[in-house]
């Protein structure tokens, strides 16, 4: 590999730097791994391997970068952003092919990503001018009261591989273009797509040296990095994206230090298909909202539950619709299951639907690996004891369940820990709503399927899913402090 410590227009075959103060440099260390994609397992390119020196670093110019950002006018930050959007436009093609390289994103999830973040940078311009406070009413005679919001300072952002364009997008764009400064950790599995091409496409749009920050880890070594954040002083507020396990553990080290953070954690959403839904919609809904990107998305359908009166029609439409779905190379715009992201990740899906089928689970479609792909699979009769019933299986595996009515749905839905995004397919929408009244998660879609995003709405979710909410129409209340500010403008009399 060759390269001088910087990302570009070709990055395969080059050499992969931090972005630290507007410039790629190397990691302190001077050490570097492979990045490799996970449909041909070829290596794409070299990516510094980076530390907690490295971190203090990139924490240090996001902070000296802090005054002259927050201070710049709402034109200035506008126009940053407008004009990445128009950048990101440009090189579509070029990110899509880069998406399947590095993740085994194929074009239907592919188009997902790109059409999301531009509009995340185009709604993200129009926030430099929202109002930042409010006059409040006071009952000291002589005062005037308001409520403002300030950003915070450097936010640190550690985001995930599955849709790494996006939620790197989602967990940089609001904090900066509220004013703060940000140091991003994209996953080793994406230094690219999750991390690299930000700092290229921002820095082309004019975001000034420091504002943003990009630090890569080899595998295995995000723990550093994550401390780093977390006992910096510096860094006011973090946003995480990736498993409940780690996000616990940062919650934990977090409250130590009485930090805030934002966590969008694992998901284990339920799809319920009502007695009176229309069978073939909920067949094509249901395909989608567990398969898309290979079921590596956080609110992909993990349990379909279906009331008995259509159980035995949507159960076999359902399995040869997920049969036929085209297994491949995630180039090819016909793919609808790509690779999973590694090897590990392929050996827990065999291991999990092997020991489900052991415990008496069958299976309807799937089942059978084709490395480095795992067909998209249906299992049934799956004992509550396996593993693959609880927690998040990241993968093409959903669970199907006939229940005699969806408000037992419900009920066996809200058992989970998890709480992230749910859907109902039902004829009567009056009764969906009250349905999602009922569910214990953050995000209910009522005749459609779970996996839906747009970036001004609350995304988030509820009990071991995390806490807090993305979404550029909320980010001012994680990403701002809000301060209270009186003036007078006559003397005010003490009583001594």
């Amino acid at each position: 590999m060759t390269g001088a410590g910087r990302a570009g227009n070709g990055w395969r075959g080059e050499r992969l730097g931090h972005f630290i103060g507007g410039d790629w440099v190397a990691a302190g260390s001077g050490r570097t791994y492979l990045d490799h994609s996970p449909w041909s397992g070829a290596a794409l390119c070299e990516v510094a391997a980076g530390d907690a020196e490295d971190a203090r670093r990139a924490i240090e110019a996001a902070h000296a970068a802090f005054g002259g950002w927050a201070g710049e006018s709402p034109r200035r930050r506008q126009q940053v952003f407008l004009r990445a959007a128009d950048i990101l436009e440009g090189r579509r093609a070029e990110v899509l092919d880069a998406l399947a390289d590095e993740t085994g994103c194929g074009r239907h999830f592919g188009d997902v990503q790109v059409d999301f973040t531009l509009r995340l940078l185009r709604q993200a311009a129009h926030l430099a001018y929202r109002p930042v406070g409010e006059l409040l009413p006071s009952d000291v005679e002589g005062t005037q009261a308001m409520a403002v919001r300030r950003p915070v300072g450097v936010v640190a952002a550690i985001a995930p591989w599955n849709a790494s364009l996006t939620l790197s997008g989602r967990a940089i764009v609001g904090p900066l273009a509220l004013g703060n400064t940000v140091v991003l950790k994209p996953s080793e599995e994406a230094p690219y797509t999750g991390g690299a091409i930000w700092a290229e496409i921002l820095h082309e749009a004019g975001l000034p040296a420091g504002t943003l920050n990009v630090v890569t880890h080899a595998p295995g070594e995000a723990g550093d990095i994550g401390d780093a954040m977390l006992a910096n002083p510096l860094v006011k507020r973090i946003n995480f994206t990736g498993s409940t396990p780690t996000g616990r553990r940062l919650a934990e080290k977090a409250g130590r230090r009485l930090k805030r953070l934002v966590l969008q954690l694992s998901g284990q959403n339920p799809l319920i298909v009502a007695g009176d839904a229309e069978v073939g919609y909920a067949v094509d809904a249901a395909a989608y909202g567990a398969f898309v990107h290979q079921g590596q998305v956080c609110m992909c359908a993990r349990r379909v539950y279906v009331e008995r009166p259509l159980a035995e029609e949507f159960a076999e439409r359902f399995a040869a619709k997920v049969a036929a779905l085209p297994t491949g190379d995630p180039h090819d715009p016909e793919t609808v299951v790509g690779p999973v992201i590694n090897e590990w990740a392929l050996a827990l899906l065999d291991r999990r639907v092997n020991e489900a089928v052991e415990r008496g689970a069958r299976v309807l479609a799937g089942g059978t690996p084709r490395p480095p792909c795992y067909p998209a699979t249906v299992l049934t009769d799956v004992p509550d004891e396996a593993e693959i019933a609880h927690g998040e299986t990241f993968g093409p595996v959903v669970i199907l369940e006939a229940v005699d009515s969806a408000e037992e749905a419900v009920a066996r839905a809200n058992r989970s820990d998890l709480g992230l995004a749910a859907s109902i397919i039902t004829g009567d929408s009056r009764r969906g709503l009250r349905l999602a009244a009922k569910l214990d998660v953050g995000i209910v879609h009522v005749n459609d399927q779970p996996v839906n995003d747009e970036p001004h709405m609350p995304f988030g979710g509820v009990k071991d899913s995390g806490w807090g909410r993305f979404g550029l129409g909320f980010a001012a209340e994680e990403f701002c402090e809000l301060q209270w500010v009186t003036v007078r403008d006559q003397d005010r009399a003490f009583p001594f």
